[in-house]
């Protein structure tokens, strides 16, 4: 028998909790449930239990605007776990939270107005239904079942253990061995310092080098204000204003001063190494500052590591593994005990769920995003994704916010369904890939542009990442949206 409710959230991380919060405070009296596929709550910070996995984004702005964080700015995964759990213990989430519950269809019934989403329960195999008269997908943006490893040639013949930190053994025993992290961006930066004083030597092989920005695991702002004693929400939005007043800032730079900001964050890494250490090799990209993410080094840590001898970084192509290490294309070869693939992850639009509308599969690729939380013809279903450049969160909070400004415009009018139109001028505007690789150059996006929705030319049929190529106000875009009254969503 299906179990109906009014509001079915899909996951439980920082996007579906967060949904969840903004329902019971707009909509008290609506029944919602909050499916997850993995059997704890955080969503990747579950996922994520490498050496010292940790946030990259300060925790000001990545926690909740309706929850003030008390910690150091940079937190732990297992900080933002808590912090998590005190969310869902203060909202009263915990009773609607269905673990190892995974998605397996999602259909919509033009005549019933409602989804039906068949879940298999990953604890005893049973198929159960839910039925739902509003559709939100929290599920992020890639496979939590599988990270992204390239295939290399020999892979086969290492006799040392290969692991992806999205899917890190308990048992992994790294003390005294030799280790290859393969890749260069957070998470390479992270595993690194964490790993150094126990191995005999841990090696960043990258193929092109990342920006890197030192930042304190601790704002100065935090000391100065401490102090004072002020009230939790106080301390929150202070920090919270003084961290967006700083990436607006780094955006502007990256916009109006590219080589000038290049040069700051460069200029800063020369200082964290040794004196002669050759920084235009190992770590001056071929890309634009934030044409990927800049990634953050507490303290500077990573440089710190490198400066004791504990690690080092090799710039190179891989020719192939053999049974001892791996060999490059230089013709150097590097020992190692275990091979870390710090390669990225694959992105999954939807959580990967088959959509049907009316016994029809949804073929997303013949959509378009709108707002980049609904998509063109899909009825009352939003989905959730954060920002590039700012943290995930800010602009989690404003989808939420603007899901419920619509969600009660339709109660007010008494509408049942709203499904995002494209009007007679808009019929012939042309769909352009969701991401484009001259702005935005992450592989994990480049890899999946075939199983995307398609965005247009000018608002609202844009994905959230072309306001962030452009270098806009990005935490302002939401805000500044029109009614929910506007003419590209047709309600009934």
């Amino acid at each position: 028998m299906a179990q109906h409710v009014d509001f079915l959230i899909i996951g439980a991380g920082v996007s579906g909790i967060g949904a969840a919060c903004h329902l019971r405070r707009h909509f008290p009296d609506g029944s919602f449930a909050i499916l997850e596929a993995m059997d704890g709550i955080g969503g990747t910070w579950w996922t994520h239990r490498y050496p010292g996995a940790r946030s990259d984004s300060d925790l000001f702005t990545y926690g909740y605007s309706f929850k003030p964080w008390r910690g150091k700015s940079i937190a732990t995964a297992d900080e933002i776990r808590h912090y998590l759990d005190e969310v869902i213990e203060d909202n009263a989430l915990a009773p609607h939270i269905r673990f190892q519950h995974q998605v397996a269809s999602a259909d919509w019934s033009s005549q019933d107005k409602r989804w039906t989403v068949k879940v298999t329960r990953g604890d005893t195999g049973e198929t159960l239904t839910y039925t739902a008269g509003f559709l939100w997908m929290c599920a992020g943006y890639y496979d939590h079942g599988k990270g992204y490893t390239p295939e290399w040639e020999g892979m086969q013949d290492f006799q040392g253990r290969i692991v992806h930190p999205q899917h890190w053994p308990k048992d992994l025993d790294y003390a005294d061995k030799q280790v290859v992290v393969i890749g260069s961006g957070a998470t390479a930066a992270t595993l690194i310092p964490n790993m150094a004083n126990e191995t005999a030597h841990v090696t960043m092989l990258q193929r092109s080098p990342t920006f890197f920005a030192c930042e304190p695991w601790a704002h100065p702002l935090e000391e100065q204000l401490r102090p004072l004693d002020l009230p939790d929400d106080w301390f929150h939005e202070i920090m919270r204003r003084a961290f967006i007043a700083k990436t607006d800032e780094v955006v502007r730079l990256a916009r109006e001063q590219s080589d000038d900001l290049r040069e700051v964050l460069l200029q800063e890494t020369r200082t964290r190494l040794p004196e002669g250490y050759d920084v235009d090799t190992h770590f001056n990209p071929r890309y634009r500052p934030w044409q990927q993410r800049i990634a953050v080094i507490p303290d500077g840590d990573l440089f710190a590591a490198i400066r004791s001898g504990k690690a080092s970084v090799v710039t190179d192509t891989i020719e192939r593994f053999d049974a001892t290490g791996i060999r490059l294309r230089s013709g150097r070869h590097l020992a190692a005990d275990i091979v870390v693939t710090a390669t990225g992850f694959n992105m999954q639009f939807l959580g990967g769920v088959p959509f049907r509308l009316d016994g029809k599969p949804v073929d997303f690729t013949q959509h378009m995003t709108w707002r980049g939380m609904m998509v063109q013809g899909i009825p009352n279903m939003a989905h959730t994704i954060g920002y590039f450049r700012y943290s995930w969160t800010l602009r989690a909070d404003l989808v939420s916010d603007l899901v419920c400004r619509v969600l009660a415009h339709m109660r007010a009018t008494g509408h049942e369904v709203v499904v995002p139109t494209l009007g007679a001028a808009d019929a012939d505007m042309p769909r352009e890939p969701w991401t484009d690789p001259t702005t935005v150059s992450a592989g994990y996006m480049l890899r999946a542009q075939d199983k995307l929705p398609r965005q247009g030319n000018r608002s609202p049929w844009q994905a959230p990442w072309k306001q962030m190529h452009e270098y806009g106000d990005e935490r302002t875009a939401l805000p500044a949206l029109q009614p929910a009254t506007e003419a590209t969503l047709s309600y009934h």
